[in-house]
């Protein structure tokens, strides 16, 4: 297997499970709160849909050849919550509303969906759900299902009393019964699981389940042994035919795999016995270093007034969102067993959406979930204007790249990530209105600092503070970039003290997709930028290697939230923030450019202060002073 994900050692469709675990439910539905279907990570929908697209192929390949059952589509899951997402996904699900009432959501799989274009459940199941909870309801099955399939259930009342000689229980078969044997006769012409053409379930299937028409099965659990590969592989085995033909040998049978990780070259590992290592405790350097305390605000949200009357939107860099494989999963993945016939599933049947259409679902997704407050009415009367917006982010900021496509926006993830760019364009374009960020502050630890530093750490990679720049004895480093950023900060004449924000408590909130995150930058350095000792400019530095659109969420979040918030406070100084990143282009003379690279960071800053002088001295009736340029390195001077 290879896809088109640059850097990676293994495909991400092989071992799917260890991409996506972090945000899968980790208990059954008997325990888990009440999750939403469509908040599935976008790396396992974008693995449905690649091996939809080729199942759907293979769908309209045996129907043009005159097979009437189906082939089947397998999605084996961990437990039984994500089961009941995935299915609901799948094949379309019911949401309840605050007034009790409840409003279709249909499957995001045609060929899969249960609930036809007007929303009426099919009398027989396209999708089965099969898990021990669902095997104790048996509300798969529509109220409709007996008399349609009356046919086949006869023929499995005949097969009970053949069987068992009790005519009692052939006419008292339960919905559960009938659940069962729809599981049992997938891909059996006139039985009642000749209609099945997905099946999703939790470990049901290793044994015992003889369908012959699997074409296609999707991991979504892990698997810990080569063992369970190969029982939930097996379930694709099965032949479909065993005509031989003018060769007098059967003609090639393949079937599609991903999600399940084979190893047939696996040896045991032997870990070798390593010494204890050394343990140092990291902590604020009292009394001794307390002039060089850092305190910082702990910020735990935003209160922001949007405009609702004629709205505009500044849209910067940071508004821009690609798609590309590494965000939205593989869009090219190339399936071959050791011999025979490769398969390319991709994402190219995504390409025929109409842009009107994605644009009304992003508009519409934008209004509901970020101008309305809970339980209020959206305000229909701004649809025209976020449509005007939404649309000019399409044009300018949507980069697709990779095979991917714009029809991708409606995974409700990446659709989120757009409206949080969207409504970051519009508060920025109001930044200098009568309607300014506020920073909500944790109402029980509202302040945090460097005092409160004091934990250990075994980590060998580690530098050594200047008693007179830090208040803290270590830095533990996570790269050897942040080792040559804190030689550069402790020898820079306008740097009064910093610290690595590492078990500090300085978190950043912000949002990502629909999920509610927290930010942690890389250091908080103290600036002399021209307003003495008593005012000095609190930089927040963050250390960026790629960067990619999470990057840009944290930026966006500071820029246009945190930072604004903050100074408007006023009772935490000044602060900025600045993205060191040229560094991780250099090749040669690294120090230098990574000096250099400071430097300008920092005259940045002062360029900044150097603006609001000169709006004070303009008032005033002055001038402004020039800003001295930075010194060199001493080898240089």
């Amino acid at each position: 297997m290879a896809d088109n994900v640059p850097g990676d050692e293994m495909p991400k469709f092989r071992n799917l499970w260890e991409n996506i675990r972090g945000a899968m439910p980790k208990k059954g539905r008997g325990k888990g709160a009440s999750l939403d279907p469509l908040e599935l990570p976008t790396l396992l929908k974008t693995a449905l849909e690649a091996l939809y697209g080729h199942y759907k192929k293979t769908y309209d390949a045996m129907a043009g050849a005159g097979i009437e059952v189906p082939p089947c589509f397998i999605v084996v899951c961990n437990n039984t919550s994500t089961s009941k997402l995935v299915y609901d996904y799948i094949a379309g699900f019911h949401r309840e509303n605050p007034d009790g009432s409840t409003t279709l959501q249909n499957g995001s799989l045609e060929l899969f969906r249960n609930f036809d274009e007007h929303g009426n459940r099919y009398p027989r199941p396209r999708t089965l759900l099969i898990d021990s909870e669902q095997l104790e309801s048996g509300d798969t099955l529509d109220k409709d299902f007996r008399k349609m399939a009356a046919e086949e259930i006869e023929r499995f009342r005949r097969e009970i009393t053949e069987r068992t000689g009790d005519r009692q229980k052939a006419e008292n078969i339960s919905d559960q019964d009938l659940l069962r044997e729809v599981m049992n006769t997938v891909g059996k012409p006139e039985r009642l699981g000749d209609s099945i053409r997905c099946v999703v379930s939790v470990s049901m299937l290793t044994e015992g389940w003889d369908a012959n028409t699997v074409s296609h099965v999707l991991g979504v659990r892990a698997f810990g042994t080569q063992l369970l590969c190969e029982q939930v592989v097996g379930r694709a085995l099965r032949r479909q035919s065993y005509d031989l033909n003018d060769d007098d040998l059967f003609d090639v049978e393949y079937a599609d795999v991903l999600g399940i990780p084979f190893n047939f070259t696996a040896k045991p590992v032997v870990v070798p016995t390593k010494p204890p290592r050394e343990t140092v405790q990291v902590k604020a350097m009292r009394p001794d270093r307390d002039a060089l305390e850092i305190r910082f605000p702990r910020v735990a949200g935003y209160r922001v007034e949007l405009p609702e009357e004629r709205l505009t939107a500044d849209f910067n860099e940071d508004s821009v969102l690609e798609l590309t494989p590494a965000l939205v999963g593989p869009s090219i993945t190339r399936n071959q067993g050791i011999i025979g016939e490769a398969v390319d599933l991709n994402l190219v049947h995504t390409g025929d959406m109409r842009p009107s259409t994605l644009l009304f679902h992003l508009t519409q997704r934008l209004l509901y979930t970020k101008w309305r407050d809970p339980g209020e009415e959206p305000k229909l009367h701004l649809f025209g204007q976020l449509k005007r917006l939404t649309k000019q982010w399409l044009d300018r900021c949507l980069v697709c790249k990779g095979n991917t496509y714009q029809a991708q926006l409606m995974y409700q993830e990446l659709a989120d990530m757009a409206c949080e760019r969207i409504t970051a364009a519009i508060t920025r374009a109001e930044m200098d209105s009568s309607r300014p960020v506020k920073a909500v502050l944790d109402p029980y630890n509202p302040v945090g600092s460097t005092a409160h530093v004091n934990f250990t750490t075994t980590k060998t990679s580690r530098w050594k503070t200047d008693p007179n720049r830090c208040h803290v004895n270590w830095v533990v480093l996570d790269s050897d970039w942040e080792a040559e950023f804190c030689r550069v900060a402790e020898s820079h004449p306008r740097v009064r003290a910093y610290v690595k924000n590492h078990s500090l408590g300085f978190e950043v909130p912000y949002r990502y997709a629909s999920e509610a995150r927290t930010y942690i930058p890389d250091f908080i350095v103290l600036v002399d930028d021209g307003h003495g000792d008593e005012d000095l400019l609190r930089l927040v530095v963050e250390i960026k290697g790629y960067r990619g659109e999470d990057a840009k969420e944290k930026k966006t979040a500071m820029d246009t939230y945190w930072v604004p918030g903050v100074n408007r406070h006023g009772s935490y100084g000044r602060w900025a923030f600045a993205e060191f990143t040229e560094v991780y282009e250099i090749q040669a003379d690294f120090e230098a450019r990574v000096e250099d690279a400071f430097n300008d960071m920092i005259k940045r800053c002062l360029r900044g202060a150097e603006v609001e002088a000169a709006q004070w001295l303009a008032a005033a009736g002055g001038s402004a002073p020039d800003v001295e340029d930075i010194p060199r390195r001493r080898s240089e001077q």
